[in-house]
């Protein structure tokens, strides 16, 4: 029997991703490998591309169960081109869909300073992706509001934090009332 929780964390980051796809026909080339003025170096581009390279370091290693977020390749063209970001994005995004675990397996991941690895799961990484992936996102809608590019406010913003802010709204329409 698969586990639902992995389950649920894959869906959400392909939420995440989808997101970020969208997102990349909303927007222009400009916009896309420039940094705005007084935000350098914050470009959409090297945000989107450092996240897809996690993803793409975590589905490298599930074969081994060993993870190494370091070992990323840091493909220029993916943050040069929306062309290329979309093709990277669409390719993770198979990958993602095409998991399916059996509990939640065990996985060694890299410390940060590369001397060992920490037990881990999939589960746990599927976690901290997506908290890596909002956080970028979140770099990512300064950066085009800086811009002046409108776009979804939600983009961006933690699953929480719009939980938080619908409860409020209910709230006060409901004292309103």
């Amino acid at each position: 029997m698969p586990n639902e929780t992995c389950t649920e964390l894959i869906a959400s980051n392909i939420g995440w991703l989808q997101q970020g796809l969208s997102l990349l026909g909303h927007i222009d080339e400009r916009a896309f490998v420039n940094s705005p003025q007084g935000l350098a170096p914050h470009r959409v581009g090297s945000h989107l591309r450092h996240v897809l390279e996690f993803y793409e370091c975590f589905l490298d290693g599930l074969n081994i169960f060993q993870i190494d977020y370091d070992a990323r390749k840091r493909d220029d063209l993916v943050e040069r081109s929306r062309h290329v970001a979309a093709a990277k994005i669409c390719s993770v995004l198979r990958r993602l869909e095409a998991l399916s675990f059996r509990g939640d397996p065990v996985l060694e991941v890299r410390v940060e300073n590369g001397e060992g690895y920490l037990k881990s799961s999939v589960g746990r990484e599927l976690q901290a992706l997506s908290s890596h992936t909002i956080h970028h996102f979140a770099l990512i809608a300064v950066t085009l509001r800086v811009h002046g590019i409108q776009f979804d406010p939600n983009f961006g913003v933690s699953p929480s934090t719009l939980r938080y802010r619908s409860a409020r709204q209910f709230a006060a329409t409901s004292e309103a009332a």
